[in-house]
């Protein structure tokens, strides 16, 4: 990373020069409705700064790009949310059939609205977002073949990310907290570890089509208790695993079929998980031009409550509203509950342009009922409304 950082620092000024920047600067509030659990959090109002810029030059006729997106955020008591990442810095070369892309890049799998199952490239930035949707980005070689038959996309990762973690002062953190500098690794070579992906991609009529394989450091650690006298930590260890998967996506008028599915073995287990789905767009409600996206999913993880994950047995319901105005307004709202026993975790999102450069985002994440077994409860009293003020330029 300090390889690349120096590079970053080389290249920007040429760019500046004779190419145009574009980026975004936030001020972000978080509300928080209940008081913390520990000491150490007893905060209800949380701010931070945010910054993000990229840097875009196509050549050769479009057959060559450079792209760089630096990101940086200030926040105000946790220090381990105040980061600084370089989310692309890529170099690609296309020719008729084939690309080759160098360098760090963020890569997207799946369709399923409130779970990633099978996205795995990338490595989440978890002091961003509970959402899982902020990602680091990943060095990697990325060779694409591509002909009438499909997509082929071969990834070298030659080194790993860990996840970040809130610290001691953050809120929306485990209890006790990760100890990210007691990282361990099931691979001797640790983040030095060689990972692999492949990836076909095509579509037939309606479908759209990804199989994928994954060898590699798993992005999702396992969290191991250190007891420790009066300071309890959790240990985060990066296992090896094997990852096959799929999804699927069918277009069939205003309807959209989703599903995710894989098989891992790794992480001391072997287990298969799925989510699917359906999204149905009414447009022009109430004769206005509103358009109202219903959205249902369902979730399965054969490893249970012991998974590392609220989508073990669940069911999602959600709304997208685009009003389709002049300053792009738009909200997605959706409900997940544990068919177990019953728990709520309840999202908010919505988007406001203010004019030209200005975008007033609102976000909302809020807790009901929650078990001691629910992954969430070490976060049950961290419910928050949020407010993101963006200038973009």
């Amino acid at each position: 990373m300090k390889i690349l950082f120096a590079f970053f620092l080389l290249v920007l000024p040429i760019g500046l020069l004779a190419h145009e920047v574009t980026g975004s600067a936030g001020l972000e509030l978080r509300f928080f409705t209940q008081d913390a659990q520990t000491p150490s959090q007893d905060y209800l109002l949380n701010t931070s700064l945010v910054f993000e810029t990229e840097y875009y030059h196509e050549w050769d006729n479009g057959n060559q790009l450079f792209a760089i997106t630096p990101f940086f955020r200030v926040d105000q008591h946790d220090p381990e949310r105040t980061h600084f990442d370089l989310r692309e810095l890529t170099w690609l070369k296309a020719a008729d059939n084939w690309e080759v892309r160098i360098g760090l890049r963020k890569v997207f799998w799946g369709v399923i609205e409130f779970q990633h199952l099978v996205d795995i490239i990338n490595q989440t930035d978890l002091v961003e977002n509970i959402d899982g949707e902020d990602k680091l980005g990943q060095p990697m070689l990325n060779l694409a073949l591509i002909n009438n038959w499909g997509t082929l996309d071969f990834f070298i990762m030659p080194w790993f990310r860990e996840r970040t973690f809130p610290g001691e002062d953050g809120r929306l953190r485990t209890q006790p907290r990760v100890d990210t500098d007691l990282s361990r690794y099931e691979s001797g070579a640790k983040e030095k570890h060689l990972d692999f992906a492949l990836r076909y991609s095509h579509f037939i009529g309606d479908w759209d089509i990804g199989l994928s394989h994954f060898y590699g450091t798993s992005r999702e650690p396992r969290l191991i208790l250190l007891s420790q006298p009066g300071n309890d930590v959790f240990i985060p260890f990066y296992d090896i695993i094997n990852q096959t998967s799929i999804d699927l996506q069918s277009t069939k008028g205003n309807m959209l079929w989703k599903l995710e599915a894989l098989h891992r073995s790794g992480q001391g287990t072997t287990y298969n998980a799925l989510a699917g789905g359906f999204e149905y767009t009414l447009v022009g409600i109430l004769d206005t031009v509103i358009d109202m996206g219903l959205l249902g999913e369902y979730y399965y993880d054969e490893r249970g409550k012991s998974a590392p994950t609220l989508f073990d047995d669940d069911f999602a319901l959600g709304t997208r509203l685009a009003f389709n105005d002049a300053a792009s307004s738009e909200l997605l709202a959706g409900i997940l509950i544990d068919k177990d026993n019953g728990s709520k975790f309840f999202n908010l999102e919505a988007s406001h342009r203010l004019g030209l450069h200005w975008v007033l985002e609102v976000e909302g994440r809020f807790l009901f009922d929650q078990e001691p077994e629910d992954p969430t409860f070490s976060i049950r009293r961290d419910d928050y409304i949020e407010l993101l003020l963006t200038y973009h330029f």
